[in-house]
C-alpha cells in the first residue's frame, strides 16, 4: 500500500542505475514487541534523476489508517531493480518524526506522521553515510535561547549513583552544582511508587513540572529571575530482566517563564523525540527555540518547529488592566490558565470556594496526590484560581524532600505558624513531618483512567453510597484521624482549620457536565466544565477587587484645560479608611448573594497577606502611566494658540515655562531611547516658540539671558520656520 507512490520507472532510468530511495513505516498493534510487526507500508518513493532535490520533494505530512502504531520507520535505499544496497532508521535521515493523534469527535479521524526535515540537513541515503552519527545542526546563539529556555537535560536515574544527567544543553548548563542535583531530584517521581497504575504497555510517560527558587537572582535585575520553572517528560520502561524491574529517564526544560501553554506542548515534542533521536535532539529543538521571536505577553505566537507550528496565547503581564469578563474564556487571564481545574479538584468541588479564599488571602497548604502529574497539576490550577491576581506566595508544583527547604520546614517548633506555602507532593512522609500546616488536600486518583462521579448538590446514583454504614464509619474514622488516614488508602479529601466566607454557587455547579460512566467523553467534558469555573472564579475575583477600583482611576485633561499642567496624583490608599468605607457601603449585588456576614474579615486578610502589596502596586504603577500617557498625547494634540489666547501674561509666562519643562523631559527620554519621540519632540518645539512669541520684549530678553534657554528658543524657532 503505497500512499504517495512514484509512476513507473522508465527503462532509460534502469539503464542509468539510479537508486531509489523509500521511506518505509512498521506499523504493530503492540509497538513494543518487535516481533509482531506487520508488513511495511511505502510512504514515498523517491528518484533523484526525477524528482529532484530530496528537500523540496517530501510532503509535510503522511496520513495513515486510524489506530495505527507506528514501530519503526526506516529509509532505504535500493537500485532500480530492487535490490536494498543500504538501510537506516529514519532518525539518522530526518532528524524528527512527530506523531500526532487527532481527536475523537470526528469519526474519519486520522493519525498523521509529520516530518520535520528543516532539523536536520535532508542527506540521501549513500555508501559512505555514517548510520550512527546524525549530521550536526547549527549552534543557537546563546543569547537569543536564554530569552526562552535555560537549559535543556537528560537526567537518567542509576540504581547505584542515583539521578545522574545524561546530557545537557548548553553543556556544561549555566548551573551550581547544588541547584543541579535539585533539578535532578525534581525531575523524578518522590514516592508512591506503589500507588501508580499497572499499565498494560511496557512504558508508561507522564508530564509534570516543578519550580524552585533562584539563590543567585538579583531583585532589581531581570537577567537572574526569582524562581526556575522545570517542565518534565518522564518515561518509566517496565522490563523483568532489568534489576528492580525496570528503568527510568526524564527530559527535563528548565526556564525562567512559566508559561505552560508553551512548554508543555514543546515537552510533547522532545520528550518522545530524545527517545527516538538521542541526545542530538536537544541541540535541535534549541536551535529553533532560539530562533523564535521575543515573548509576548498577552498575545497569541505562533512558535515554529520545524514545519510544525506551536500556537499559543501567552498570559498577559501583571500590571494589565482587568480583563473584561465577557470576553473570550480561552484567553488567558493569569498563569496556568491551561491547568484542568475540572479534572483535579472534581472529587472535591464543593471545597473550591474556599480554596480560592486560601488562596487570596496566602494560606498555607499542602496538596498530596498519588503521582507529580497530578500534584502539579493541582498546583498549577490553585495559582490560576486568583486570576488576574499574580499569585505572590510561593508555590511549589512538585516538592520533595531533598529540597533544602524542607529541612526547614521539617525544624518548624509546634505552635509556630507555618509560612505561606503551596506545596504539591507526593511523598506520604509529608504528612508527619509537616503536621503545622493548617490544610492538607488530597486529590487526584490512583488509577489514571478511573472514571469518578461528579460530587455536587444533585441527587446521583453513586450519593446514594454515602449513606451505607461502612461509608458513615469511614467518614468518621477519617475526621478522626485527619490527613493521616491517606496512609492506609488514598482518597480525594480536604482537612482545614481555615472557616470561609463565600458560599459554593449552586448555579455554576449545576451547569458543569458529568461524564458518568463514559471515559470517552471524559476529557471534553472536562474542556467545557473547565470554561464554566474559570469563568465563574474570574467573575468572583473582579467582583472582590472592584471596592479597589477608584484607587487606579485615572485623571484624564478636561478638554479647554492646559495640558501643560501636573495631572493630578493617584488616590492615596488607607487600609483604615477603605474598610471603614466598604463596611459602610456594603458588597455589591453580586457578591452579597454568594458571601456570608464575616466577609469583611476576608478583606482584612487578603490586605494583610503577600497577594495585594504586589497586585496593589502593579496596577497603581499601571495607572500612573496611563495618566502619563493621556496627558502626554494631549500635550501632543492641544491647539496652542487656541490656549493662549485667553491667558494672561503671567499665565503666558508660567505656560512657557510648562512647555520649557516638558519638552526638555521628551528630549531626555527620547536620547536615552526609554520613550519619546521626534514628531512629539518637534510639536512642543513649536509650542515653545508659539509662547515666547507673544510675550513681551523685556520679557523675551530676560528669558533667553540663560544660554541653555536661548539655544532651546533658537532652536524652536528654527523647527517653527521649517514647517510653515
Amino acid at each position: 500500500m503505497s500512499y504517495f507512490p512514484s509512476s513507473p520507472i522508465t527503462k532509460k532510468e534502469k539503464n542509468t542505475n539510479q537508486s531509489i530511495y523509500s521511506l518505509i513505516i512498521y506499523s504493530s498493534f503492540n509497538p513494543f514487541k518487535p516481533q509482531t510487526a506487520k508488513k511495511g507500508i511505502t510512504l514515498i518513493t523517491y528518484n533523484p534523476a526525477r524528482l529532484g532535490p530530496l528537500s523540496s520533494s517530501l510532503p509535510d505530512s503522511y496520513p495513515l489508517p486510524r489506530g495505527t502504531a507506528v514501530l519503526l520507520i526506516r529509509a532505504v535505499r535500493s537500485d532500480l531493480n530492487g535490490s536494498v544496497s543500504s538501510s537506516l532508521s529514519i532518525r539518522y535521515f530526518l532528524g524528527a518524526v512527530q506523531i500526532r493523534s487527532f481527536g475523537m469527535k470526528n469519526a474519519a479521524s486520522r493519525a498523521r506522521i509529520y516530518l520535520l526535515p528543516t532539523i536536520l540537513p535532508m542527506n540521501g541515503i549513500g555508501p559512505n553515510s555514517d548510520p550512527g552519527c546524525a549530521p550536526a545542526a547549527a549552534q543557537p546563539d546563546p543569547t537569543l535561547l536564554r530569552r526562552w529556555v535555560a537549559a535543556f537535560f537528560i537526567i537518567r536515574f542509576d540504581l547505584e549513583r542515583g539521578q545522574v544527567v545524561e546530557k545537557s544543553y548548553p553543556d556544561p548548563p549555566p548551573l551550581p552544582p547544588d541547584k543541579l542535583r535539585l533539578i535532578s531530584f525534581s525531575s523524578f517521581p518522590d514516592s508512591m511508587s506503589h500507588h501508580l497504575p499497572h499499565h498494560r504497555s511496557t512504558l508508561h510517560d507522564s508530564l509534570f513540572s516543578f519550580r524552585l527558587p533562584n539563590s543567585n537572582s538579583d531583585q532589581n535585575s531581570n537577567k537572574d529571575p526569582d524562581y526556575h520553572y522545570g517542565f518534565v517528560f518522564n518515561r518509566q520502561r517496565q522490563d523483568p530482566r532489568l534489576p528492580r524491574g525496570g528503568e527510568q529517564k526524564s527530559v527535563v526544560i528548565l526556564t525562567h517563564l512559566p508559561f505552560s501553554t508553551v512548554f508543555r506542548l514543546l515537552l510533547q515534542i522532545l520528550g518522545p523525540l530524545c527517545f527516538d533521536l538521542g541526545d542530538t535532539a536537544l541541540s535541535l529543538v534549541a536551535s529553533h527555540v532560539a530562533a523564535w521571536p521575543d515573548p509576548v505577553r498577552g498575545a497569541p505566537m505562533e512558535l515554529p518547529i520545524g514545519n510544525a507550528s506551536l500556537r499559543v496565547h501567552l498570559p498577559p503581564n501583571p500590571e494589565s488592566p482587568p480583563p473584561v469578563v465577557q470576553s473570550n474564556p480561552s484567553v488567558p487571564h493569569g498563569l496556568f490558565h491551561d491547568s484542568d481545574l475540572f479534572s483535579s479538584f472534581r472529587g472535591v468541588i464543593l471545597h473550591l470556594w474556599n480554596l480560592w479564599e486560601m488562596m487570596l488571602i496566602g494560606e498555607p497548604i499542602l496538596v498530596i496526590a498519588p503521582t507529580p502529574s497530578q500534584c502539579s497539576e493541582a498546583v498549577s490550577a490553585l495559582v490560576s484560581l486568583i486570576a488576574p491576581i499574580p499569585c505572590s506566595v510561593d508555590y511549589r508544583p512538585y516538592f520533595t524532600i531533598h529540597d533544602p527547604e524542607f529541612a526547614h520546614l521539617n525544624s518548624l517548633p509546634s505552635g509556630v505558624a507555618f509560612p505561606p506555602l503551596v506545596l504539591g507532593v507526593t511523598n506520604l512522609f509529608f504528612l508527619k513531618a509537616l503536621r503545622n500546616i493548617p490544610t492538607v488536600v488530597s486529590v487526584g486518583s490512583q488509577s489514571a483512567n478511573s472514571t469518578r462521579a461528579l460530587q455536587v448538590n444533585g441527587t446521583k446514583l453513586d450519593q446514594l453510597s454515602k449513606f451505607s454504614p461502612s461509608t458513615f464509619f469511614n467518614n468518621i474514622k477519617m475526621k478522626r484521624e485527619g490527613p493521616l488516614s491517606l496512609m492506609t488508602e488514598h482518597k480525594e479529601a480536604v482537612w482545614s482549620k481555615y472557616t470561609g466566607c463565600s458560599k459554593p454557587d449552586t448555579a455554576v455547579l449545576n451547569r458543569l457536565v458529568d461524564a458518568g460512566v463514559s471515559s470517552r467523553v471524559e476529557e471534553s467534558m472536562s474542556v467545557v466544565n473547565n470554561e464554566i469555573l474559570r469563568r465563574h472564579f474570574l467573575e468572583l475575583t473582579t467582583n472582590f477587587l472592584a471596592p479597589f477600583g477608584p484607587y487606579f482611576r485615572v485623571n484624564t485633561p478636561i478638554e479647554g484645560n492646559s495640558p501643560f499642567m501636573d495631572p493630578p496624583p493617584v488616590s492615596p490608599f488607607r487600609s483604615a479608611e477603605f474598610l471603614e468605607g466598604l463596611a459602610t457601603r456594603g458588597l455589591g449585588k453580586f457578591l452579597a448573594k454568594r458571601m456570608r456576614s464575616n466577609w469583611m474579615d476576608l478583606y482584612r486578610r487578603f490586605m494583610e497577606g503577600k497577594n495585594f502589596m504586589p497586585w496593589f502596586q502593579r496596577r497603581r504603577v499601571a495607572a500612573e502611566i496611563e495618566q502619563q500617557r493621556l496627558w502626554r498625547q494631549a500635550r501632543i494634540n492641544v491647539n496652542i494658540q487656541k490656549l493662549i489666547s485667553n491667558m494672561s501674561e503671567l499665565e503666558r509666562l508660567d505656560l512657557f515655562n510648562s512647555v520649557e519643562r516638558y519638552l526638555l523631559r521628551e528630549i531626555e527620554s527620547y536620547e536615552s531611547g526609554a520613550r519619546g519621540s521626534v514628531a512629539a519632540c518637534d510639536k512642543l518645539k513649536m509650542d515653545l516658540q508659539a509662547v515666547y512669541s507673544v510675550l513681551p520684549k523685556d520679557t523675551q530678553e530676560l528669558l533667553v539671558s540663560n544660554p541653555k534657554r536661548a539655544s532651546l528658543v533658537q532652536l524652536s524657532a528654527t523647527i517653527t520656520d521649517s514647517t510653515r
